[in-house]
């Protein structure tokens, strides 16, 4: 225990959700970083610096660095923010604990474990006395490195993640309560072979109601501390792809015993997994929207989805509505959100608002997938200085309001329409480039459905170019026999 002197925990972290089929490499730029004091700040539940009344405290910020989605990160800049990251633990020694804030589903050029590489630097700079506790997204791959290295680790609960923070919090939580209890627990990890979409296990329907409700149960028996199940990141070729189960605890019968019936329960769910909106290819979608003759329909642009990784800027949908009369005509409207091309923006911008150009757009972040458009209209809006963006225009080609960003930019809020002088409720279709919808959507769309779509992260799973997965696994080999779930049990480290 340290409860005599004040506890000295660090924070830090490399977080992105990198997709291997993506040609679009993530770099440092892509990154926001932040350093020392501003890592405790940057959390909702610290309070000038202090967590939940804990004044005993010293929290020491090394390095947080986060991504939107994107490709692999390049070696070199995975190295710098690693390196950064180490230099400044170093400084922080010695240390009673670490809260080890990641996705889970980082892929690096030329590395198949990334999280793992980097939590076993981490341990070995802390040694085996610093107590570590991970939060995750639900859509990481956890190896049983990573998992060895690790004191304790814990997920999200919810797809779309609306207990983000929450799960940031219980990790803390987590953190502390083995510090002041003098715990070093044991960890029971089950690798599950399934490999799903998030499209497809959403915790907003069943069977991921159920399936995820149940970790409550298994936290309730005694001897455990912690029950976990990630569905994994499904656009990643990689060996340590797929669901996974880490129940953490102080009774190894106990977490094994868990920790095996939470993965049998999502194995027995793999075929009712399945996706909440109607689904189809772009023009089926459009049909559909069109039929309904209401305003606010959303269609999710699933493929080219950059919150799962995907370039952003194959402009299919776009082509596909202004194939239309109805839209090409003006008769019908329809916001698309996004397409990203710097040079675009550009031109619309010199041109200022109320403009005719004509730019091209597509083909720049994905040429393996996607295709260039050529696109006129008008400059209808502009919004400079996005924080995530850059600099913005709309151009509207008859009634389609094309979102243009400098940088891939997804939108899940309405604001951020509203920034454009555009909304949902006053068109017939609104494209989003995203899969599920993220709550606010939800609620603004009177219809919603998911187009199938080309892209990085498309949802044809079987017939992506896997070569190093480990087989078999569902759905790529759906005939498989019954696999083994007898989870693998890590001792207490120290």
């Amino acid at each position: 225990m340290v409860s005599d002197r004040d506890v000295r925990i660090g924070i830090g972290g490399i977080a992105i959700e990198s997709s291997t089929f993506s040609p679009l490499l993530s770099t440092r730029e892509n990154f926001s970083i932040l350093r020392g004091e501003e890592i405790a700040a940057s959390y909702p539940y610290f309070e000038n610096g202090i967590f939940e009344g804990r004044d005993d405290v010293t929290w020491l910020g090394t390095l947080k660095a986060r991504s939107i989605p994107g490709g692999p990160v390049d070696a070199a800049s995975y190295q710098a923010m690693k390196g950064e990251l180490l230099e400044r633990l170093e400084q922080a020694l010695p240390l009673d604990g670490f809260f080890f804030d990641i996705h889970g589903a980082m892929s690096v050029v030329g590395m198949d474990d990334a999280e793992g590489d980097l939590v076993s630097a981490i341990r070995e700079a802390v040694g085996p006395g610093c107590v570590i506790s991970a939060g995750m997204d639900l859509h990481g791959n956890v190896s049983e490195v990573l998992v060895g290295a690790v004191d304790i680790v814990t997920a999200y609960r919810q797809a779309p993640h609306v207990d983000a923070m929450e799960t940031k919090a219980r990790a803390v939580r987590n953190l502390l309560m083995l510090l002041d209890e003098d715990i070093r627990p044991h960890r029971a990890w089950a690798r599950v072979p399934v490999l799903l979409p998030g499209e497809r296990t959403s915790t907003f329907w069943e069977p991921g109601k159920t399936v995820y409700g149940k970790l409550t149960e298994s936290e309730a028996v005694d001897g455990v501390l912690d029950a976990s199940l990630w569905v994994g990141y499904v656009w990643a070729d990689q060996p340590r792809a797929s669901a996974t189960t880490v129940v953490t605890g102080t009774d190894s019968d106990a977490i094994a015993a868990e920790a095996e019936k939470i993965s049998r329960c999502y194995w027995d769910a793999r075929q009712a997994f399945d996706f909440g909106v109607p689904v189809g290819d772009a023009d089926w979608t459009i049909d559909q929207a069109l039929s309904l003759n209401q305003k606010s329909v959303i269609i999710s642009d699933s493929g080219d989805n950059p919150t799962a990784g995907g370039a952003g800027d194959i402009p299919l949908m776009v082509e596909r509505l202004l194939a239309r009369p109805e839209f090409a005509s003006g008769e019908r409207t329809a916001i698309v959100a996004a397409v990203p091309n710097a040079e675009a923006v550009t031109t619309a911008m010199t041109a200022g608002e109320g403009a005719e150009v004509t730019v091209t757009i597509g083909g720049v972040n994905d040429p393996v997938n996607g295709y260039s458009l050529e696109l006129s209209g008008t400059v209808y809006s502009i919004y400079e200085n996005d924080p995530v963006g850059s600099d913005i225009v709309v151009i509207k080609s008859g009634g389609v309001h094309v979102i243009v960003p400098s940088r891939r930019k997804p939108y899940h809020h309405i604001r951020e329409f509203e920034n454009l002088r555009l909304n949902p409720k006053d068109h017939d279709i609104t494209v989003v480039k995203i899969g599920y919808l993220e709550p606010e959507l939800k609620e603004a769309a009177s219809s919603a459905f998911l187009a199938l779509t080309p892209g990085a992260v498309n949802q044809d799973i079987p017939a992506l170019p896997f070569e190093r997965l480990q087989r078999p696994i569902y759905p790529l080999d759906p005939e498989m026999s019954e696999p083994e779930l007898t989870p693998r049990i890590f001792g207490p480290i120290g």
